[in-house]
C-alpha cells in the first residue's frame, strides 16, 4: 500500500486485481507481510517444497470469468489449464488437482454438466487426476453464477528447481514467446459483443505441459518461465527485471500478434503487450539454446509462431525497453491497473 495512506483508510479496488502494480503492492505489504515465510517471497506461479529428496511445486487460482463460455474454452477448461500451466512454468509435471465449485442458487444444471464435463476432458488431455474439491451453493446474487476454484501439485524436473526465480539469468540470454498474443482477452471481449465488428479469434486456453516437458527433457539451459496470463507479456517482463541488475530490450516487429488483435486494440484503446494470454509463456534461455528452443516449441504448435522477441541487457537495469515499429524506443512499464472493459 502506498506508504502515505494508512492501509485502515482504503479499500479494495478492482485494479487490485488486474495483475498489474496494485496487485503486486496488494500482495507485497499486505498478504507476503502477514504469511512471511520463504516459499511465499519467491512471489512465483508456484510455491516449491522440498520433501526428502523431491520438490514439489504447489499452486492454487480462483476463476470468476465472465461469460462462462467463450470461444475456444469456458470456464471449465480455463480451470484446468491454468493450473496446469502455473505447475508446467515452475518446471513440474502436474500430476494432481482439486476443484471447489461456490455456485449461485438456480444455476443451470446443463450448463453446470457442460463445465464439469470440459474439466473432465481437459485434465485427461493434459494427464492429471481431479481428486478432491468442494461444493458451496450460495443465494441468489451472493456471486456471478458459478466461481471455480482449484489447487495443483506436481513434481519438479531434476535440474529445473529454482527455474521460477530466474537466478541464472545474465545479459544476452534470449527472450522468447511461444505464440500470439491477446487471443484470449480479444475472444472474451468478442463473446461480449462488445465490438462493432464481427470477430472470429479463439482463445489460445490449452494446457503447455507437454510442450513444456518436451523442452526440458532435452536439458536445455532454461533460465526462467512464467506463462502470460493477467497483465499480458509486458507485466511477465517488469516481473523479471524487478529489482534486479540488468535490464530487458525486445522488438516490437518480432512481437507475434494477430492483426485482428491489432485491429481491437485499435477501436478500444488497448495494447496487446498488456492483454490476458490463456496459453502463451515466456523463456528466457541461454543464446546457444534459443534455436533449438524454438524448433521444440512450433513443431508442437500448428502456428508455428514462436518467437525471439528480445534479449537480456546490463543496460537500463530493472527496466523494459520496446524497440519499436518505426524506430523510437519506448518504455514497457508495469500496469498500475488493467485495460477495461475487466475479462476476469
Amino acid at each position: 500500500m502506498p506508504s502515505d495512506m494508512s492501509i485502515e483508510h482504503q479499500r479494495i479496488l478492482l485494479n487490485h486485481g488486474s495483475g498489474g502494480k496494485m496487485t503486486h503492492e496488494l500482495i507485497e505489504n499486505l498478504f507476503i507481510r502477514n504469511f512471511n515465510n520463504e516459499s511465499l517471497k519467491a512471489r512465483s506461479d508456484a510455491a516449491i517444497l522440498q520433501i526428502a529428496d523431491k520438490f514439489f511445486a504447489f499452486t492454487t487460482d480462483s476463476y470468476v470469468i465472465d461469460p462462462l463460455f467463450f470461444p475456444g474454452g469456458d470456464i471449465g477448461k480455463l480451470a484446468v489449464c491454468g493450473t496446469v500451466n502455473d505447475l508446467s512454468v515452475s518446471g513440474a509435471v502436474p500430476l494432481y488437482m482439486s476443484a471447489s465449485f461456490i455456485i449461485e442458487e438456480g444455476f443451470p444444471m446443463e450448463l453446470l454438466e457442460r463445465i464439469v464435463s470440459s474439466m473432465a476432458s481437459e485434465a485427461k488431455y493434459a494427464g492429471v487426476d481431479i481428486v478432491t474439491g468442494d461444493t458451496k451453493v450460495v443465494d441468489k446474487g451472493k456471486c456471478d453464477k458459478l466461481f471455480i476454484n482449484t489447487a495443483g501439485i506436481g513434481l519438479v524436473v531434476k535440474g529445473y528447481e529454482n527455474i521460477h526465480k530466474g537466478l541464472d539469468i545474465q545479459p544476452g540470454d534470449k527472450i522468447i514467446v511461444n505464440g500470439y498474443i491477446g487471443d484470449h482477452e480479444s475472444s472474451i471481449i468478442s463473446a461480449r459483443n462488445l465490438l462493432p465488428l464481427k470477430s472470429e479469434i479463439i482463445s489460445d486456453c490449452c494446457s503447455l505441459n507437454h510442450v513444456i516437458q518436451s523442452i526440458l527433457k532435452n536439458n536445455l539451459s532454461i533460465k526462467f518461465m512464467r506463462d502470460a496470463t493477467r497483465g499480458g507479456l509486458g507485466t511477465v517482463l517488469n516481473e523479471v527485471v524487478d529489482h534486479r541488475l540488468f535490464g530487458i530490450e525486445i522488438n516490437e516487429n518480432n512481437i507475434p500478434v494477430r492483426e485482428q488483435v491489432k485491429a481491437i486494440c485499435e477501436i478500444l484503446g488497448f495494447d496487446p503487450l498488456y492483454m490476458a494470454n490463456e496459453g502463451k509463456f515466456v523463456l528466457i534461455v541461454d543464446p546457444k539454446d534459443s534455436d533449438q528452443v524454438i524448433r521444440i516449441i512450433n513443431e508442437a504448435n500448428i502456428d508455428r509462431m514462436a518467437s525471439l522477441i528480445g534479449e537480456i541487457t546490463s543496460e537500463s537495469p530493472g527496466m523494459v525497453l520496446l524497440n519499436t515499429g518505426i524506430g523510437g524506443k519506448r518504455i514497457i512499464d508495469m500496469p498500475v491497473g488493467e485495460q477495461l472493459p475487466r475479462i476476469c
